[in-house]
């Protein structure tokens, strides 16, 4: 007979995995903070119940699928009342001027959840398309698209930050 882990090795072992993907889908920022303490209060309640043999990372990455979709939903019933609108910033401004979670939270939905499930959250392209539909193949050319995007405000164009 084999003893499950208590949970709090869960948490020490894949809170930073679920920390990625909730930041992945909803930025860095109290939201994220949120949906992955929701995440981990679902998981304990859950937890007796949970097969000894499931993949614990995988099923703590699908509930806090589950949560940022909750925080979501709630973002756009919230009114965020503004003066002026914010100065957009500018896409070509110096390296390193935005970090890597602006980036991600500014790709389109579908390439920036593909990323966040399967390279934050370890789920192959087939358990991500079940997770936010399509095809695996849809899902895994959302995540390249994703990923040149990114590269492609990453990277210095021809002629930028070379020097002579």
């Amino acid at each position: 007979m084999t003893m499950k882990k208590p949970f709090e090795r869960a948490v020490e072992q894949h809170g930073a995995t679920v920390l990625r993907v909730c930041r992945a889908a909803l930025g860095s920022g109290p939201d994220a903070d949120d949906a992955w303490s929701e995440t981990f209060l679902s998981a304990l309640r859950a937890w007796s119940g949970l097969d000894e043999s499931a993949n614990v990372e995988a099923w703590l990455v699908r509930i806090a699928q589950r949560k940022t979709i909750d925080v979501l939903r709630a973002r756009s019933r919230r009114p965020t009342p503004v003066a002026d609108p914010p100065p957009r910033a500018s896409r070509h401004g110096q390296p390193g001027e935005q970090d890597i979670w602006s980036l991600v939270g500014e790709l389109p939905e579908r390439q920036r959840l593909a990323i966040a499930y399967h390279y934050l959250g370890g789920l192959p392209h087939t358990e991500t398309a079940q997770l936010i539909g399509g095809s695996a193949d849809a899902v895994r050319r959302a995540a390249s698209d994703g990923l040149k995007n990114l590269r492609s405000r990453l990277e210095p164009g021809p002629g930028e930050g070379q020097h002579p």
